[in-house]
Formats: structure tokens, C-alpha cells, sequence
């Protein structure tokens, strides 16, 4: 795996006297890959590795490596990616860009602060959902402009990627041959049920030019915004994508941090951003393989004989575990949840979600947003009092019964959010539960008129247009009878949430649809 030593390449980027630098130096290492930190400035070398999936076993591939890999960086992270260095010899001596025999090369980057790595600031817990809310849409903007690429079905696109991980399992000795075999057997089950899909994707333009290493490590804060950057450069068919698969490393990887709420809302807000509906049932499946590339690639990082090797052992069977949890089926779920302006339905729904169906949670379709996407503006957006007209607000109703319906027909799960204070729309999405034979549960969130009002009038931001008239309309109004289980809003979300968590769960045991007669 090991083609060349780089030994003496290494010493010189160790020292600060080759950049001109008296500090020191702070080298981190990947897999592929050792970055040398100095003053202001970053160099990124390529080890000399040849894998199934990757070869950098000459300096000629390298220098190549490097120069591709500012090229495809500089789209998505402007201004961090500044030139390409070759290491060169003559006369015994290594220097940059000499006249000598090629050695090595080298990226230079502007060094940013490490903190700002999307990794450090999960470990830090500092990840907000404003942050998380700007990467889901910076990267459906960056799919929506990355090239479409026909070179086969879709499903054969995914097969190619399970070929792919089961080389590289067989190159560690971490996982026995029977795990191995039972893992692959469950990805090719579940790739024939999906095959159909993938293949209509690939059809409607989906598979494209993709990042291709979509995870946290590759995401930082620079200049204020959210940067992707370290994009694979090396295999052109890693990164020629589902561009859900590529969105499906992000979310694995907030999974397996322990991050499912932030998985489950840069699902939601990409998805809203980038109206591709029709793949959200695959995502559980595009994950579990995103987990396996994990898997294989730390056990390698074993076999090279690493001094944390118990450390990565650990985490390849965290991987390996949570593939294989990701292949489990998981049956749809209906939640609707319902209540007058200031209730918290949003709130609780956006807490709720990553709880519901399989990972990464079950998707949100709310009428604000809905009702903004009709006005084609952002959900962000303050729309005018004619946009909640009686006949505009049905329209809205019906599109989220409709999409509801289409989702949990698929096998998706889904949360429904709005006021639902008409027993019509009440039905209406009762309706797509009983059509699609899923288990329903109805909520009511309660409060009383005085924590509303206080609430609306608080509210800062975000797609809801109410105002404290709304409300005072809300109030007089009859909601008629009301069958759904009532909830005390005037709570925190963390006990609401797992009230009604466990009460969905109970629904789904007794197959029946909850509401306020029974459980």
C-alpha cells in the first residue's frame, strides 16, 4: 500500500527554516494524505499510497493529485486554495519548485483556524442550527451547479461504490470473512430494492461531479460563511455521484457523532432547497454505505500499523455496526401536529423529527414553508395577506395531505406542521395515513392565551408570518372537535418531545391511529 518513502520529504516540510518561519510546525496526518501547519500558511502533501480506490505511488500522480485538487476546492472554497509547489532535487538538496528532478509536491493553503473545522466545533458543541440551516443550503446550491454525468444507470453507480468497499475490506484483517460476506449480502438486497429508483434519478439528471468526501472534517467556517473544501480529486468515479449520496456522508456523519437532530435538519432544509422529494426514502440506504467507506477505510489505517490501532478498531466496528443498522427496515410513521400560532409546533416538530422512522428521521413538511415555496420566495420571506386567503390556505392543506401521502407510500415517515384548526384538513391528513395503511398519531399542542400571545410577539425570524391579530383570529375561531391527543406546550421541548415520542412508539406497536380516545 506503501509505494515510497517520503521520509526525507517530510523532514523538510517539518522544519519552519523551508518556509522562511521560526515557529513551529504542526503536522496532521489522514490516511491519504499529512498537512504541515506554519504561521499562516498550510502545505498538503499526498502520501505515496496506492489503494483500490486511490494512486498516488508517483510524484508525476501527485504533482497531478495536487494540481486537480486546487482546481475543484477553489469552486467551493474560494480564496483558501492559493498555489501548487513542486518539490524538486539537485545536488542533494530539496527545494521548492527548483530546476531539479521532480520529488514531491505540495499545496499551499491559507491556514485557517482549526476550530472553525465543522469537526472541532461538533466536539466543542458548538454547531447551531443557523449553521447547519447555511451548510444544507450551500450544498444544494453547489449540486444544483455541478455537472450532470450519464455514464450508466444509477443503480449500477451505487454498485460500482459496493465494489469498491468490498476491495477495500479485503485489505484489513478487522472484520472476519463472515461479517464481511453478511454486510455485502445485506447492501446487494438492499440495492435491488432501490435499483428502480436509483436508475429514474440517474434518468432525471442526479448523478453529477459531486464533492465526494461530504463529511465534517471537509466543512469549515471561513470568512464568516461555511466552506466545503478537501474534495476527493483523485478518482473521478468516487466522486461521480447520486448527489444524495454525496449529502448522505454529512448526514451519516452527524449521526454517528451523536448529532441526529442536526442530521435530521440539514436533511429537511436541503431537501427543501433542492425539491428533490422523490430520493428521500433511499437516504437510510446511502448512509449505511457512506458508514461501510468509513468502516474500511479507519481498518486500513490499522493495517498500516497506526499506534492508536486500538482506538481505530474501535471505530471501524462503530461504522461497520451502524451500516448494518442503517440496512434495518424501518416502517413509516404519520405525525401530525397541530395547534393555534405560539403553540411551539415547529419547535417540537424540528425536535421530534430525527426520533421518527429510520435515520436520518422522518422528513417535515410544514405549511409555512410550503406556502412560501407556492409564493416562490424563501421561507425567510414576509408574504402579504392575500397569500393566507381561505382559498390559498386549502391549496396549502391539500399539498401537504398529497405530499404526505407520497412519502409514506414509499416507505418514508413524515411529520406534518401546521394549525390543522379545521376538522377538514384534520381528515384530510388522517386520510393519507389510512391510504398508505401507516400507523397515525394526531397532536394537539396546548397553551394557554397568554404564553401564545407572548411567544408571537417574541418570535425573531424565521417562516412564519404570525402576528398577534392572527392569533386573536385563531382564538375566536372554533377548531370543532377535536379527536387528537392533547399536549401541554407550556413545557420544555425535551419533555414534550419525549412524551409524545413514546406515545408514537406505542402507536406503532398497537397499529392503530392515536387520538384522544385511545392509545
Amino acid at each position: 500500500m506503501i509505494t515510497e518513502n517520503q521520509d526525507i520529504v517530510v523532514d523538510m516540510l517539518k522544519d519552519a527554516a523551508t518556509y522562511g518561519e521560526a515557529g513551529p510546525v504542526e503536522t496532521i496526518e489522514t490516511h491519504i494524505s499529512r498537512i504541515f501547519l506554519v504561521g499562516r500558511r498550510a502545505f498538503k502533501m499526498k502520501r505515496a499510497v496506492k489503494l483500490p480506490y486511490v494512486d498516488f505511488s508517483t510524484p508525476q500522480l501527485r504533482v497531478a493529485a495536487c494540481e486537480k485538487e486546487v482546481e475543484l476546492n477553489s469552486r467551493t472554497a474560494p480564496g483558501l486554495y492559493l498555489d501548487v509547489h513542486r518539490i524538486t532535487r539537485a545536488g542533494g538538496r530539496l527545494a521548492f519548485d527548483g530546476s531539479g528532478e521532480l520529488v514531491d509536491a505540495v499545496i499551499e493553503m491559507v491556514r485557517f483556524d482549526q476550530s472553525k473545522l465543522l469537526d472541532r466545533m461538533a466536539a466543542a458543541g458548538t454547531l447551531t442550527p443557523a449553521l447547519m440551516t447555511g451548510v444544507a443550503r450551500m450544498v444544494a446550491q453547489y449540486h444544483r451547479n455541478a455537472e450532470v454525468i450519464h455514464a450508466g444507470r444509477g443503480s449500477a453507480n451505487i454498485g460500482g461504490v459496493l465494489e469498491i468497499n468490498a476491495a477495500g475490506f479485503a485489505t484489513s484483517h478487522v472484520f472476519d470473512a463472515g461479517e464481511i460476506e453478511a454486510l455485502d449480502a445485506a447492501f446487494r438486497n438492499a440495492l435491488a430494492r432501490h435499483a428502480g429508483l436509483l436508475d429514474r434519478r440517474e434518468a432525471a439528471g442526479k448523478v453529477r461531479r459531486c464533492h465526494g468526501d461530504l463529511h465534517l472534517r471537509n466543512i469549515c467556517v471561513f470568512d464568516g460563511e461555511p466552506r466545503l473544501f478537501d474534495c476527493i480529486e483523485f478518482n473521478d468515479r468516487i466522486a461521480t455521484v447520486d448527489v444524495l449520496y454525496d449529502l448522505a456522508f454529512l448526514l451519516m456523519d452527524l449521526w454517528h457523532r451523536g448529532f441526529p437532530q442536526f442530521a435530521n435538519l440539514v436533511m429537511n432544509r436541503y431537501l427543501d432547497d433542492a425539491d428533490d422529494e422523490d430520493g428521500f426514502i433511499l437516504l437510510p440506504f446511502l448512509m449505511a454505505v457512506r458508514a461501510a467507506v468509513r468502516a474500511h477505510v479507519t481498518a486500513t489505517q490499522v493495517e498500516e500499523g497506526s499506534q492508536d490501532s486500538t482506538k481505530l478498531i474501535a471505530e471501524a466496528r462503530s461504522y461497520f455496526e451502524l451500516a448494518l443498522t442503517l440496512l434495518a427496515e424501518t416502517p413509516p410513521r404519520l405525525v401530525a401536529i397541530g395547534g393555534l400560532s405560539g403553540s411551539g409546533k415547529t419547535t417540537v416538530a424540528e425536535a421530534l423529527a430525527a426520533q421518527i422512522g429510520a435515520p436520518p428521521g422522518a422528513r417535515i413538511v410544514e405549511s409555512d414553508r410550503i406556502r412560501k415555496a407556492m409564493h416562490g420566495v424563501p421561507a425567510e420571506t414576509r408574504l402579504p395577506d392575500k397569500a393566507y386567503r381561505p382559498g390559498v390556505s386549502e391549496r396549502v392543506y391539500r399539498q401537504i395531505a398529497w405530499r404526505a401521502e407520497l412519502i409514506l407510500a414509499e416507505g418514508g415517515s413524515v411529520v406534518a406542521d401546521a394549525v390543522f384548526d379545521k376538522p377538514e384538513d384534520r381528515d384530510r391528513i388522517e386520510r393519507a395515513a389510512s391510504k398508505t395503511d401507516t400507523p397515525f398519531a394526531g397532536f394537539w399542542l396546548a397553551a394557554d392565551p397568554s404564553v401564545l400571545c407572548r411567544r408571537v410577539s417574541e418570535r425573531k425570524g424565521g417562516p412564519s408570518d404570525a402576528t398577534i391579530d392572527i392569533l386573536s383570529r385563531q382564538l375566536q375561531r372554533d377548531p370543532g372537535p377535536l379527536t387528537w391527543r392533547e399536549i401541554d406546550a407550556d413545557r420544555r421541548v425535551t419533555e414534550i418531545t419525549a412524551e409524545m415520542a413514546a406515545l408514537v412508539e406505542g402507536t406503532a406497536s398497537s397499529a392503530i391511529s392515536l387520538r384522544k380516545t385511545g392509545t
